[in-house]
């Protein structure tokens, strides 16, 4: 037995391989410019559908700007950990100022988003405590419940009936804490902080929020879920990151301080790992400050993000439960997904395609994310390139009267040239 037979045999090696055979691979495509709203694609102009570049920030004059200036201070890394050497002005300051928008006592940072879930939860989790955690929490808590000693169980998506089961099953008098995404980052529907609050008062568990999705979008001026509810205070821990809204690459927690200073001293993952470099650092405070003083981006956001929603909608897509910028469009079967990713590639519409185990079986998705800076031509060409692949794949009713058929912008196939292409995908 060679340990590297798992590397040849994989079935998700096998299934890669076949995509790619066939031309219907959608992952790692090289982006040759910056995540805005129209990005170059080995070497072909698309609409960016796919990014959580929310407000439009990574390529803003005033972010890039303190990034550069950031590097010509302190350099382009910090050589070290927080615990140690890693420990600059800008990190204590940038914690400060998360603290204050996010509404907790103290804040702390980690060097990315997966590493503070993490970092949080293998050290806040012991042996004999229990961690509950919704069906379709991220990867990254469910990782970092793996890493710690204490026994992860899950309620089903959003049901508080079944929250309360599970909460009765460990009892009142064992240590517990819930976790949640704010924005759950397939489906785009919003976790019911109200609910779990109470509950967890009524079984003495602790409540940690993982924002990562809602920050810059959810919330007065973008403080994320718990502010949505008003529910700040009732929510001890809060999590987020700064690769979507915030421009950049890192992530924090937010808590009261007595949380914080446990943490700084017990988190393996903080002690162990590089801090965040100066430019990102800087990155995100200049992207802290326009949110917080220019709430247009976040408008714009609502307002394209509603336009979208109406017109899948209006299309006979389904976009499943779906409150935020994330709208799903829920195909069905996973080769289904491939195919019509593939369609809207050519169509010069760039797209992210999830298929099952990220979603349960047979609800194989696009995720489609919008964005402040999307023009509302941008928007209206990818309506109608969803409408056109929609209609040859089936999956929206071809019989339905057309919504709007103009001519694309992009090069695209004819529909005669569609149905060629198609009926050799199938053989």
């Amino acid at each position: 037995m060679d340990i590297f037979d798992k590397c040849y045999k994989s079935p998700v090696v096998k299934v890669a391989k076949y995509l790619i055979n066939n031309n219907i691979y959608p992952y790692f495509r090289t982006v040759e410019s910056g995540q805005d709203p129209e990005v170059i694609v080995q070497g072909k102009r698309m609409i960016m559908m796919g990014s959580n570049n929310y407000l439009g920030l990574t390529s803003n004059w005033r972010v890039k700007t303190s990034a550069i200036r950031a590097v010509q201070k302190y350099g382009v890394g910090c050589v070290g950990s927080r615990f140690l050497n890693g420990t600059l002005d800008i990190h204590e300051k940038l914690e400060e100022e998360i603290a204050e928008f996010i509404g907790k006592e103290k804040a702390l940072l980690f060097s990315t988003g997966m590493q503070t879930n993490f970092g949080i939860i293998s050290a806040i989790v012991g042996l004999h405590e229990y961690v509950i955690i919704d069906e379709y929490d991220h990867a990254s808590i469910i990782d970092g419940c793996r890493l710690s000693f204490g026994k992860m169980m899950k309620f089903k998506h959003n049901d508080m009936d079944d929250l309360e089961r599970v909460l009765k099953l460990i009892g009142s008098e064992k240590a517990k804490l819930i976790i949640v995404d704010g924005v759950y980052s397939m489906e785009g529907d919003i976790a019911y902080i109200p609910g779990i609050v109470n509950l967890a008062k009524k079984y003495n568990a602790r409540v940690m929020v993982d924002d990562a999705h809602s920050l810059g979008v959810m919330g007065k001026n973008g403080r994320g879920t718990a502010s949505h509810f008003g529910l700040v205070d009732e929510v001890d821990i809060i999590m987020g990151t700064f690769s979507k809204s915030l421009a950049s690459t890192g992530g924090f927690i937010a808590a009261n301080k007595d949380v914080i200073f446990y943490l700084k001293h017990i988190s393996r993952i903080l002690i162990f790992t590089a801090s965040i470099c100066p430019s990102n650092i800087a990155s995100v405070r200049t992207a802290l400050k326009i949110i917080k003083t220019r709430p247009g981006r976040i408008k714009r956001l609502w307002k394209n993000t509603r336009k979208m929603t109406e017109g899948f909608k209006a299309l006979g897509f389904n976009t499943g439960k779906s409150e935020t910028p994330i709208i799903p469009i829920i195909v069905g079967e996973d080769e289904k997904v491939f195919q019509m990713w593939k369609l809207l590639y050519e169509y010069g519409i760039f797209t992210t395609p999830i298929v099952s185990p990220a979603t349960p079986p047979g609800r194989a998705l696009l995720r489609v994310s919008i964005m402040a800076t999307h023009t509302d031509e941008q928007l209206d060409r990818t309506l109608e390139a969803f409408e056109i692949a929609g209609r040859e794949l089936g999956v929206i009713d071809t019989n339905r009267p057309w919504i709007k058929r103009r001519k694309f912008h992009y090069d695209m196939f004819t529909m005669k040239q569609l149905r060629e292409w198609m009926g050799k995908l199938w053989r």
